[in-house]
């Protein structure tokens, strides 16, 4: 593994919109700090992650008072209308002087539990895959499919059923052309396993903790504070 590189890209141009905040939520507080700060300290702390590209919103006046806004392994690129298209434009902004076999880890920037020996475990088991693959974890409540109407349609197999995270890992070419071709398609695939599946690949499931949760309601704000001190805790 000693001769890959591994680089992180954080699409950040979002506005949270559902959580109802003045700013954004990438940039509300958390523990006192932003929750931004809370999920680039990972990349930045590993030794491993070569750079971190970070997309952010072209009128973003709130990035310059974090931590890590002149951190000199943060890249900042421009952010586009959906998420594939932050990711599209780090990517090519990447390119530039990455080398295509190199490993790029898309993370949400509302994301700030993530834990390192999660993302030690899908670096480690995922350096040598020929796909690549993300964090997840198996569903565990009965899960209902709709209809229309908002009633229940049937009752899914749990079974064979995940929720994605993230860090999603996949090679800086793969990613890139994948990605290209959703665009291109119309298809503005919501995570970046979507854009692999679509070229026929298969991503590996890694196993990692619920508490990776990504910051979209109000409540999720005390409850991200409650996993990070707990994490804190049993350190």
């Amino acid at each position: 593994m000693t001769d890959q590189r591994f680089w992180a890209v954080l699409p950040a141009a979002g506005v949270g919109r559902r959580l109802g905040a003045a700013i954004p939520k990438q940039y509300l507080d958390l523990a006192g700090r932003p929750v931004i700060d809370w999920t680039l300290a990972p990349f930045i702390e590993d030794a491993r992650i070569s750079g971190v590209w970070v997309a952010l919103g072209a009128e973003d006046g709130f990035w310059p008072a974090t931590a890590y806004a002149d951190h000199p392994k943060v890249r900042r690129v421009a952010g586009g209308a959906e998420r594939c298209h932050s990711v599209m434009n780090a990517l090519e902004a990447l390119a530039a002087e990455a080398d295509p076999a190199d490993w790029v880890l898309v993370h949400d920037a509302a994301r700030p539990c993530l834990r390192r020996a999660d993302l030690d475990r899908l670096i480690t088991e995922l350096a040598a895959d020929p796909v690549g693959g993300i964090l997840a974890v198996p569903v565990r409540d009965t899960m209902k499919g709709a209809d229309a109407a908002g009633r229940i349609r049937c009752t899914l197999d749990r079974t064979t059923l995940w929720h994605a995270y993230t860090p999603q890992m996949f090679r800086l070419g793969a990613l890139r052309a994948a990605l290209q071709d959703a665009i291109a398609a119309g298809d503005l695939v919501t995570d970046d396993a979507g854009a692999m599946e679509r070229m026929g690949l298969a991503p590996r499931l890694i196993e990692g903790h619920a508490d990776n949760l990504k910051i979209t309601r109000a409540e999720d704000l005390p409850l991200a504070r409650f996993y990070l001190d707990t994490q804190a805790s049993s350190c």
